[in-house]
């Protein structure tokens, strides 16, 4: 398929990521960030962006977990019955706080706008789609997105100082949230303080609703990043 290999120089070191492009055509096509879910990238991931891609976008994959170096494909049913994997993980996706996304979410609009066969040239047709760092992102660089789209992400409405929600206000691009059926990281005191948050800022939904609740049924078995 074609999937090329690339590397982005962030902050704080080399990024590998994937760049997707549709199976035939020359572009240029509008662009997207995609984020990995909570499991990392893995074939399921490569799947996804390639599936995005075939409806005629370059879309841009990093890895968030550049900061560990290389790691095997994870597979969902046995990290998640194993508690020491859990424990382990839990400690890659706690280390992406809210600087950190920003920061990377920099260098990877950069990289994308740079691509020969981007139309990126003017923020009107970049897209974005992940979990709690699309809306990370969005909140940082709320003019350089088309749509954003947020996946099963978790702790979007906290009380904490860096909650996606409080960013929200500058977003001029239209916002999907899908949360998780009984997600203990976006309960609904959460998609209550979010909603209001996008209300107010006068964000303009994709569809019907802002926020809504959905299964898992995506294929990534994981919330997303």
């Amino acid at each position: 398929m074609p999937r090329a290999d690339v590397t982005i120089k962030t902050r704080d070191g080399n990024c590998p990521a994937s760049l997707f492009t549709p199976a035939s055509g020359k572009g240029p096509w509008p662009g997207v960030m995609f984020y990995i879910d909570g499991l990392g990238v893995r074939p399921v991931m490569w799947e996804m962006g390639q599936r995005l891609a075939e409806g005629g976008y370059l879309v841009l994959q990093p890895d968030l977990y550049y900061r560990f170096g290389s790691y095997p494909p994870k597979v969902a049913a046995e990290v998640l019955s194993n508690p020491q994997a859990m424990e382990e993980l839990m400690k890659w996706v706690n280390s992406l706080d809210r600087e950190r996304k920003v920061s990377d979410s920099g260098a990877f609009i950069e990289f994308l706008s740079s691509r020969p066969r981007s139309k990126d040239s003017d923020s009107g047709h970049r897209l974005l789609y992940g979990g709690n760092a699309s809306l990370t992102a969005a909140g940082a660089f709320p003019d350089r997105f088309a749509a954003v789209a947020s996946f099963h992400g978790g702790n979007l409405g906290t009380e904490k100082p860096d909650s996606p929600h409080l960013f929200v206000k500058n977003i001029t691009g239209r916002v999907y949230v899908a949360g998780a059926i009984e997600d203990a990281s976006f309960p609904e005191e959460q998609k209550l303080r979010l909603e209001k948050a996008l209300t107010d800022a006068g964000v303009k939904p994709c569809g019907r609703d802002l926020c809504r609740r959905t299964p898992r049924v995506c294929g990534s078995g994981f919330a997303g990043l």
